[in-house]
């Protein structure tokens, strides 16, 4: 199979409410993926559907050949073990120590010994220039290290899918072009799939092979960063160029100011 993860038709909501709608997205063997589109789109709803918290309505979500709809308990947390998981902010466990968090699922999910698991820690965290942060406590470290940690966290057991959950949020220039790189060497040193939820073009341009864009729960465009950039679907046009105003407008839809004031409106 060249796709490790294939969303077909999917519908997705609560209650009455819509938030996905019509999905059909590919995520291809050993390459970066990014998802992107306004706050509210549905982006991160795609990592929780393919890591199987939730379910959609419709339509099917596979991974690795598996359908996660279909799966019971003890099979999803079977295909879990093949994911890593970067969480918004890094999400990392404050009362221990850099070490012990990215030896964490190696202690959960496997029977090496502990002289095992410390060579291979310290091998992650010497990928993303933190072996001598390994005593540190994650409020003795900078955001941009933290998240770092948290990489090599969700790196931990050679995972096939990883996926990154706006990555790059909070951090600064120089941290993020960090960042960046390090998911993209990771990605090709492990041969795995990242998908990549983001807003931040550039540095998502650089290091994703495709894109889609999600606007109101619905894939608007797709393609390689270079088709994306020379697009000129009007959405496309507004968030790749950071235009104020466009299909997803500056006012809030609702009543004009001339109506709320008492005021004639203007002919």
């Amino acid at each position: 199979m060249s796709n490790l993860v294939e969303i077909r038709d999917v519908e997705f909501g609560y209650a009455e409410r819509s938030i996905l709608s019509g999905l059909q997205m590919d995520f291809p063997r050993g390459k970066v993926v990014a998802v992107m589109g306004g706050s509210g789109s549905g982006k991160t709803t795609i990592l929780r559907l393919i890591g199987g918290q939730i379910r959609a309505r419709s339509g099917s979500v596979k991974v690795d050949g598996q359908s996660v709809n279909d799966l019971d308990k003890n099979a999803l947390f079977s295909l879990r073990r093949k994911m890593g998981m970067l969480f918004q902010h890094g999400a990392l466990f404050t009362d221990l120590s850099v070490f012990d968090n990215v030896a964490f699922p190696m202690r959960e999910h496997t029977d090496f010994s502990e002289s095992v698991i410390r060579d291979l820690v310290l091998l992650k965290l010497h990928a993303v220039g933190l072996r001598n942060a390994a005593h540190l406590m994650p409020s003795e470290i900078s955001g941009g290290m933290a998240r770092r940690v948290a990489l090599a966290r969700a790196v931990a057991l050679d995972p096939q899918l990883i996926m990154y959950d706006e990555p790059f949020a909070g951090l600064d220039p120089i941290s993020m072009g960090v960042t960046a790189n390090l998911i993209r060497q990771l990605n090709d040193a492990l041969g795995s799939t990242s998908v990549l939820v983001s807003h931040d073009v550039h540095e998502s341009f650089a290091i994703a092979d495709y894109v889609y864009f999600l606007s109101q729960g619905k894939i608007v465009a797709h393609g390689t960063p270079e088709q994306m950039m020379a697009s000129e679907d009007p959405y496309v046009r507004q968030f790749v160029h950071a235009e104020p105003d466009g299909p997803v407008p500056f006012h809030y839809p609702g009543s004009s100011l001339a109506q709320d004031l008492g005021l004639k409106e203007p002919a």
